[in-house]
């Protein structure tokens, strides 16, 4: 069964039908063991896969995508490769080819290679490279920057510097090391702010990240649990009061508000994600708008559409039909590293952003919010420099930033973060934007030209940030993120943290590709050509199991 199939394609293949028949398989060859264990009894899903697996005795060697031979109609049609310009993509070239070129060196990590089994090669040879085996190795195609893009050497070098020559907690030190890293940190505090076009410095708060921010507003707008202030300039939600945010939002979006409403007395209301194509329902968000509304979250760039939401119009109809003095956040963790963000002509009043999608270090973020509006909440947390003076039965607190940063903060990673800024602006965000703008495009393009794949989001032509998530009948997206890993392909399978919006639209999960400035048209054409074969091994296999494997919406995935 395995014959047709390269070296990594079976061991992916045997995993999953080892994990299906819920007994491990051993998998042996002259130079390597491989064993696969199933970590929990196999699903409804694994028993149709294993089924098919069983009936089949051979596969094509080049199996069709789709299982149905009949005509399909016009779109199937649109997709076959008759067209005179179905290679159009080979002489394709991209307007600012050299940028990802020219900082590819940048990144380590993505001169990564793989063996023949899937395991990771250090120092990594050539992509052409041959193995010991004789079989060909192959390299990393990292398509997942929408969860975490790859660092710099600048930005880790940083990391290395500050512990090696300038380690110390700060705020509090006399000596020459605090004041060196207390410098560190607040310079990376600066460059946030020029980064994001802040009036001041005091309107960046350093979090852990962007969940950290939304939640920090959160908990500080309910933490009288609907009863009034004792200072009644602090700003609170209670009973009555309206939150809206979008069935579209990340889950970082949506569960706090939830908490807020159940301690408060909140309303919390959603605007519906568009049937077609999941994007913002402008029309839907006005009815929704009252005079009751006191809060507005949504997102800025979609982690799984890739759309661009309109800032402008939805901050119109707030400031206009909303309450006196509503307050308007902006999950903004896919638009920073992307684009240039100007918070003073967004005119909201609260950002939430993440540094390590912005080529910094985990573990730091930063919320921004207009320093009045800031000094209007009460604090998030208590503790060591949060404080102005602290008695046995009372204490006042510090203006922000200071007043939501109670405790050692993460200092090497908020100078990281400042490194990655100094990298970014290096480049130019104008031109890291344009360049992806293309790139996406191209992205988009090829996709739409993939037998059996729908691509969710913006239709093709519209400017979208640079992902693609998609769906397809002849895999399940776990699957295919396996059997894409095992050739090197890294993408992202699930639910992306919006079980709401995949339900809107019909699916329980998606694949997604995500791009970054470092990624090339040829990693592009490399994941189009393994996507194209992995759809090809599973449209072989029939479509009664393929059906019926797709309907298990508790699918987890194997690895």
């Amino acid at each position: 069964f395995f014959s047709t199939m390269s070296s990594k394609q079976a061991v992916a293949a045997a995993a999953i039908a080892s994990t299906i028949l819920g007994n491990p398989l051993q998998l042996g060859s002259s130079s390597s063991s491989l064993s696969v264990v199933a970590f929990s009894p196999p699903s409804h899903h694994h028993r149709n896969y294993a089924s098919t697996f069983l009936k089949s005795s051979a596969v094509s060697e080049s199996p069709s995508v789709s299982t149905d031979n009949s005509d399909d109609g016009d779109d199937d049609t649109d997709k076959t490769n008759n067209s005179n310009n179905e290679l159009w993509w080979k002489d394709f070239q991209l307007k600012d080819s050299t940028l990802a070129p020219s900082v590819i060196n940048d990144f380590p990590i993505l001169a990564t290679s793989f063996d023949a089994d899937g395991k990771i090669i250090s120092p990594a040879p050539s992509s052409d490279a041959d193995g010991a085996d004789g079989k060909q190795n192959k390299r990393l195609v990292y398509l997942d920057s929408a969860a975490t893009s790859q660092k710099p050497n600048a930005v880790t070098s940083a990391l290395t510097a500050y512990y090696e020559h300038a380690n110390s907690n700060v705020h509090r030190g006399a000596h020459a090391l605090s004041r060196e890293a207390t410098e560190q940190y607040e310079s990376a505090r600066d460059k946030v702010a020029s980064f994001i076009n802040a009036n001041s410095r005091n309107e960046i708060v350093f979090t852990s990240g962007a969940t950290e921010a939304i939640n920090l507003v959160a908990t500080a707008l309910s933490s009288t649990c609907g009863q009034p202030p004792k200072n009644a300039r602090d700003l609170y939600l209670t009973k009555g009061d309206e939150i809206i945010i979008t069935e579209s939002e990340h889950h970082s979006n949506i569960v706090p508000w939830q908490m807020v409403a159940e301690r408060t007395g909140a309303v919390l209301k959603y605007v519906p994600a568009c049937a077609a194509t999941g994007g913002f329902d402008l029309d839907a968000f006005t009815e929704l708008i009252t005079p009751n509304t006191k809060f507005v979250s949504v997102q800025h760039v979609s982690n799984v559409l890739g759309s661009i939401n309109p800032v402008d119009e939805i901050v119109e109809i707030v400031r206009s039909k909303a309450a006196p003095g509503a307050k308007i956040m902006l999950d903004a963790c896919q638009s920073v590293p992307h684009m240039g963000v100007d918070v003073q002509k967004l005119n909201v009043d609260f950002i939430a952003a993440s540094g390590h999608k912005m080529c910094g270090p985990t573990g730091i973020g930063f919320l921004w919010g207009k320093e009045s509006v800031l000094n209007s909440l009460p604090p998030y947390k208590g503790g060591g420099e949060m404080i102005d003076e602290v008695y046995m039965d009372h204490s006042t607190y510090a203006p922000a930033p200071a007043r939501f940063e109670a405790g050692t903060p993460a200092i090497a990673q908020a100078i990281g973060l400042g490194a990655a800024i100094d990298y970014l602006n290096k480049i130019g965000i104008e031109r890291i934007h344009d360049y992806e703008v293309e790139l996406a495009d191209y992205l988009r393009r090829r996709l739409e030209e993939v037998k059996g794949v729908t691509v969710l989001g913006p239709p093709v032509g519209t400017e979208r940030a640079a992902l693609c998530a998609f769906v397809t009948e002849a895999v399940h997206p776990s699957d295919l993120g396996t059997f894409l890993d095992v050739e090197g392909v890294a993408i992202r399978a699930g639910h992306h943290c919006c079980q709401p919006l995949h339900r809107a639209l019909g699916y329980s999960h998606s694949a997604r590709a995500s791009l970054y400035f470092y990624n090339t048209k040829e990693d592009v054409d490399d994941f189009i050509t393994v996507l194209e074969d992995t759809l090809k091994f599973f449209g072989s296999l029939g479509s009664d199991a393929i059906e019926e494997a797709d309907s298990d919406d508790n699918f987890v995935p194997l690895f």
